[in-house]
């Protein structure tokens, strides 16, 4: 019988030494709570946390016809990108579902050729083979480098609205002047070569670093170092599911799969079908010319009952209408919030849906998003 050895950070063993509550994640061994998830889902709202997400999967991808192979495979519009600005954006299958979600970061042209551009593409950590398996195949008609630097790659996100202020002192950078989804590389906590990027996935605003992976304990220690007087805290995985969530951010494998539809999802605003032919482009706008049937809805429950990945939502009738995608206790509001896909039809704000909970309904209320506003 085989027995499956799970990846590491680099900072697993601090994160051990801290007493972090860890599980298999991705096939990573990942902090999912250190203090627990309520505490640390506040630090984040109001002070500032440090998640070590260096689990995530990045590659370059380089050369005259880089940005048209991205084009191709992604759904947003590249082109619209310069250097020093990131973009979130999609896989699209050709059936009209999503591979993945992603971010896509247009470089420096530094080690290009005349007439090359240079880009990151950062991926979910359970997608990281199957992404990469999946532009190398279109990338035989655009001939681009690709090289997988994942696991040479350090990422961590620091968050909350006192990180600017904590971070400031470790960098010549003016983070406060880096607008929403840009980046720079700079040097930072005495690193060459740091990626800074006003990123992330918790709503509360912060920063993401890219280092080299030998580096990466050295920033951790710094970070903390520096946020020593400000009661900066370790974050783990549990907390930035609720963090999403609260904002209304899908889950890829929950909320968004291969067979759910970026329009479906409510990403319309990523998917940019005039921008020229890409991977469903047709279905994508055949959705948007004739409707589509099912939706993706935020909604708050009534009692103390959690709803769950995979529970059956009903109309008032008991007609089963759709399934719950996430649910959480939201720790900033106190109350169940949930996600799911629905008919159409039960898509407005303030229809009643019908969580079920085994034997028992409960009533939920359909709402826009976000559920917390920072």
């Amino acid at each position: 019988m085989s027995v499956t050895t799970l990846k590491e950070t680099a900072l697993t063993p601090k994160h051990i030494a801290l007493g972090a509550k860890m599980a298999s994640f991705a096939g990573y061994n990942m902090p999912i709570s250190y203090k627990g998830i309520k505490d640390e889902h506040a630090c984040v709202r109001t002070n500032v946390g440090v998640f070590d997400v260096s689990h995530m999967g990045e590659f370059i991808v380089k050369g005259k016809n880089a940005a048209a192979l991205i084009q191709q495979v992604t759904s947003n519009n590249v082109n619209k990108l310069n250097i020093g600005d990131a973009q979130y954006s999609c896989l699209p299958n050709h059936d009209g579902g999503i591979v993945d979600d992603l971010l896509v970061y247009r470089l420096a042209e530094d080690n290009c050729a005349e007439g090359e551009q240079a880009f990151m593409l950062v991926v979910n950590a359970s997608n990281i083979e199957k992404d990469w398996n999946w532009i190398k195949q279109h990338n035989e008609a655009y001939d681009a480098t690709m090289i997988n630097i994942s696991d040479q790659t350090g990422l961590l996100a620091i968050q909350g609205p006192n990180t600017t202020a904590v971070l400031q002192s470790l960098t010549d950078v003016d983070l406060a002047g880096l607008k929403y989804y840009t980046f720079t590389k700079g040097t930072f906590a005495g690193i060459e070569n740091v990626l800074i990027s006003a990123t992330g996935y918790t709503g509360s605003g912060g920063f993401e670093l890219y280092v080299d992976n030998t580096k990466l304990a050295q920033l951790w220690d710094a970070i903390f170092e520096a946020g020593k007087s400000a009661d900066i805290q370790p974050i783990g995985l549990g907390a930035r599911d609720t963090l999403r969530l609260e904002m209304g951010y899908c889950l890829y494998g929950n909320d968004i799969n291969d067979t759910t539809s970026p329009i479906e999802a409510g990403l319309g605003w990523i998917t940019k079908t005039k921008k020229g032919d890409f991977n469903s482009c047709e279905i994508f706008k055949a959705q948007r010319a004739e409707g589509i049937t099912k939706k993706l809805v935020a909604f708050k429950l009534d009692g103390r009952r959690v709803p769950r990945h995979g529970y059956t939502i009903e109309d008032t009738n008991g007609n089963v209408i759709g399934k719950v995608t996430s649910g959480t206790q939201s720790p900033s509001l106190d109350i169940p919030i949930g996600l799911g896909y629905v008919n159409k039809l039960f898509s407005s704000e303030n229809t009643v849906l019908m969580i079920v909970f085994g034997k028992k309904k409960l009533a939920a209320k359909v709402v826009k998003l976000p559920f917390y506003k920072v």
